[in-house]
């Protein structure tokens, strides 16, 4: 397999290469700490500049770019304000653009208030926000997707800085997940809802959205949601901390050369239309699913499985992304990029989430001792059902299920089985990487 998502270590980002000369110009200004998280946080904000795009997936359907979501997750100081200062950069056609539509907001509004008491109104101008403000309201911001969709179908973009401003923008935390698995699936909102005017509407929502929030906020507001699909539609960038070191990350500046080579990427996404199958890339979909598939069961967990899912078909949005920026051509680059995508995500899930995959409460000193674990890598070269019976108990499995993973280890090509010493032993092929997680 490509990456080790049991190490504390994060999968090494693959370097910028032919294909993805965008990737070097993102990161160009950032510190260099914070480059590994930024790449696919930055990502949702560029695919919102997409309108009347689909891709052919794995599965034979065809699916728009946008729900394109991510969480930055790292300590407090960690420089998690990089990715908003990245984003202004890319959303600047959007503040362009949203200018204009406050000044039509503001004139109605100046009107109405100069208007005697038994004079008409005028009537309330239909104004759209493909940026809005990341303390919008329920209401807004279900108003501001009706009036996309009757504007053409726009995609618009949130970036909250704390994680909790979702409360506010889906109307409470119960709502966040509806909200949330809607805006993935790129569905209705699933209510008719009034507007300022009265009118009522049941909008699709086409939204891009990313939260930040420290590992203790993260963990408090997906607590309750582990299993209910919204976690896992999700993908998560995590920085842990690192070293203590005497130094301030320098950052560079946005200027005018940066801007300008930006933008020459973003008119490829605003002319790009149409339907498109990009066959590599599902090509890498379906070896990652086997990959997912494999790694759940070294590790025995099926929520891993579960997960793996949403990870890869995140990362394929993603891939298809890049695509579009890379002038509508496949290079193996973006490939390379989409796999980091999916183990990254998964990663991040596992050193900041693992022992709530089934407990729910743990605090955060705790991670690693109750989640997923490759069980495989935790035994000897050789070893007998016992020690792995052992091994299971100690980790929280059944007894029951020794002799099924050992079977289903043993079909894989992980292990082999000597009649004359009674032992498993690795396979040749596990240990050099094919059948393990060892990074390439």
């Amino acid at each position: 397999m490509s990456y080790n998502i049991f190490d504390c270590t994060a999968p090494a980002m693959p370097k910028p290469a032919k294909g993805t000369e965008i990737v070097k110009l993102l990161l160009s200004q950032a510190s260099r700490d914070m480059r590994e998280p930024l790449v696919p946080m930055a990502i949702p904000a560029l695919a919102s500049h997409l309108t009347d795009v689909e891709f052919m997936y794995s599965d034979n359907q065809y699916y728009e770019l946008c729900g394109q979501m991510g969480h930055l997750v790292g300590p407090s100081g960690i420089g998690k304000a990089q990715l908003t200062h990245l984003i202004e950069a890319v959303m600047r056609p959007f503040r362009d653009h949203d200018e204009v539509e406050y000044k039509k907001l503001a004139d109605w509004i100046r009107q109405v208030k100069t208007r005697g008491a038994n004079k008409e109104k005028p009537e309330r101008p239909e104004v759209s926000f493909w940026f809005p403000p990341a303390d919008i309201t329920a209401p807004a911001f279900l108003q501001n997707a009706l009036a996309l969709e009757h504007q053409g179908g726009r995609t618009q973009y949130l970036n909250l800085p704390e994680v909790e401003m979702a409360d506010r923008m889906c109307g409470g935390h119960k709502q966040v997940s509806q909200m949330v698995r809607n805006i993935y699936d790129r569905t209705r909102a699933g209510a008719l809802r009034a507007t300022a005017d009265g009118v009522t509407g049941n909008p699709l929502l086409r939204v891009n959205l990313t939260f930040s929030s420290t590992p203790e906020a993260a963990r408090l507001f997906y607590k309750r949601d582990m299993t209910n699909g919204f976690f896992g539609r999700i993908p998560f960038a995590y920085k842990a901390r690192g070293e203590r070191k005497g130094k301030i990350p320098r950052q560079g500046q946005y200027d005018d050369e940066f801007l300008a080579m930006l933008d020459e990427y973003l008119l490829r996404l605003d002319n790009c239309k149409g339907r498109f199958v990009v066959r590599p890339l599902n090509k890498i979909a379906d070896q990652l699913a086997d990959e997912m598939a494999r790694l759940a069961d070294l590790a025995d967990d099926d929520m891993l499985f579960e997960l793996s899912h949403r990870s890869i078909f995140a990362a394929w949005k993603k891939a298809a992304t890049l695509w579009i920026l890379n002038d509508q051509t496949y290079c193996r680059s973006i490939g390379d990029y989409m796999v980091w995508f999916c183990y990254y995500d998964l990663w991040s899930k596992v050193r900041v989430f693992s022992d709530m995959f089934k407990l729910g409460e743990a605090q955060m000193d705790e991670v690693q001792k109750s989640g997923p674990k490759n069980m495989l890598d935790s035994l000897e070269r050789s070893f007998n059902e016992q020690q792995l019976e052992a091994l299971r108990l100690e980790l929280g499995k059944s007894k029951e299920g020794t002799k099924h993973q050992i079977n289903v280890w043993k079909n894989r090509g992980f292990i082999t089985y000597s009649n004359q010493t009674g032992l498993y032993t690795k396979t040749e092929e596990y240990l050099k990487g094919s059948g393990s997680t060892t990074t390439n």
